[in-house]
């Protein structure tokens, strides 16, 4: 039987078929394409550093593991307050008591420090406060002195300030009437805003502000190639509150001219020019102040003895 004839197909291969070239166009379009991304991919991993970091720009923590022995030569107490989750106190403060007779033994100061160093910077300032008649109370930030090692941050600092306003009128039953923020530095904000929430508060102090922090960042080198203004959340803001605070304010400057801040604040307020050294100056301020703005010491009711039996 005959085989079949297998049929010859129609198609025809290519013979010498040319391969398919890449266009160096497209590489080149592909390359930028990579570089640019991954400049993108950089900066934006620049911004969240930035963004994670940048309260290194306008606060300068030190550490301290051993309290002083006095103030200046003043006895304190030693405080540990405002508990965490689990119990633990966070905060480090000094309770330094006015000594009889004192000018204002009923008035207590909250001393809100700034955000450079540590507490043990402002003994000068407290012991001039205690030796005015006040009971002082000051701490340390978080991050701060001997307060736990937590990076401090304008969000922390300001549940901190709230933690020692707390301690005061929770723990030591101390009368809203007769606590006085001080603020200085950036303390100044942190001290507006527990007067501006807080409208039993008497008297407001700011010595020597340093907030509305901004500006400060746009001009560190670090920062020149980055979007601040979008990214930046450590203002400490402090022209706004106060030009809407009407709690009365002595305003303290040590510059030749007020701080921006001080020229916008509502009334009631005081605003001295401190020369240096300032001792009598300071001293004269914070009493004329207090005299005018601070609510007498409360009096102590006298009950009538019961009638005697017969």
């Amino acid at each position: 039987m005959p085989r079949p004839t297998p049929k010859s197909s129609n198609r025809t291969q290519p013979i010498n078929a040319q391969p398919e070239v890449v266009s160096p166009l497209w590489l080149v379009k592909a390359i930028a394409v990579t570089i640019v991304a991954a400049l993108l991919c950089g900066y934006l991993t620049l911004c969240l550093l930035f963004y994670q970091g940048q309260w290194q720009l306008v606060l300068h923590p030190t550490r301290t593991f051993a309290a002083p022995t006095s103030i200046a030569g003043i006895p304190y107490e030693l405080i540990h307050f405002g508990p965490d989750e689990s119990a633990t106190p966070q905060l480090t403060g000094w309770w330094i008591p006015s000594s009889p007779p004192a000018r204002y033994p009923h008035a207590t100061i909250l001393f809100l420090p700034g955000g450079d160093g540590s507490l043990a910077d402002s003994i000068p300032t407290l012991a001039s406060l205690h030796n005015l008649g006040l009971n002082v109370f000051a701490f340390d930030y978080r991050g701060y002195g001997q307060s736990a090692a937590t990076r401090p941050s304008q969000q922390n600092m300001t549940h901190d300030a709230d933690s020692a306003w707390q301690y005061l009128t929770n723990s030591r039953a101390l009368p809203p009437q007769q606590i006085i923020p001080y603020g200085t530095g950036v303390g100044a904000s942190l001290a507006t805003q527990l007067a501006a929430s807080h409208n039993t508060i008497p008297a407001l102090i700011l010595d020597s502000p340093r907030a509305d922090l901004l500006e400060l960042a746009q001009h560190d080198p670090r920062a020149r190639l980055l979007p601040v203004r979008l990214i930046f959340h450590e203002h400490f803001p402090l022209a706004a509150p106060l030009s809407a605070l009407r709690t009365p304010k002595l305003l303290l400057t040590r510059a030749a001219s007020p701080d921006q801040s001080f020229r916008t604040a509502a009334d009631p307020k005081l605003t001295v020019e401190l020369p240096s050294p300032a001792d009598a100056l300071y001293s004269q301020s914070l009493a004329r102040f207090l005299d005018q703005y601070l609510p007498p010491a409360p009096t102590q009711q006298l009950v009538p003895s019961p009638a005697p039996t017969h």
